[in-house]
């Protein structure tokens, strides 16, 4: 029952992390320009170039804040992650009792060291 829940979940998330790849690429570029543009206005020492790097600052951040929700696709995607992590977890492995008189032996001579 808990790989069926598993795999609905981890169904979901894909379904949600493919709708949103186009959002976060677009967030992910449009970080990487607010980046350099404060680099650059960083380095810059004219008082123009300041303020024309702040209007193109501010147009991109106002392109950016709109690939917000491209994060419920961050979100999916970490829950894509654990339901692979979690996948091959609940499966129990058979433990083999031999009848291997050397195991035994040591088993009982560990048990007496203690």
């Amino acid at each position: 029952m808990k790989q069926f829940g598993l795999l609905v979940a981890g169904g979901l998330a894909a379904m949600i992390l493919l709708k949103t790849i186009g959002p976060m690429i677009g967030l992910l570029v449009g970080l990487a320009i607010l980046y350099f543009i404060f680099k650059q206005f960083l380095k810059t020492e004219s008082t123009g170039m300041k303020i024309g790097l702040i209007i193109i600052g501010l147009l991109v951040l106002s392109a950016t804040i709109h690939h917000i929700p491209a994060l419920i696709g961050v979100g999916a995607a970490y829950v894509l992650y654990l339901v692979y992590k979690n996948w091959n977890k609940n499966k129990k492995t058979a433990v083999k009792n031999e009848m291997d008189p050397f195991v035994s032996f040591e088993n009982q001579w560990n048990e007496l060291k203690k």
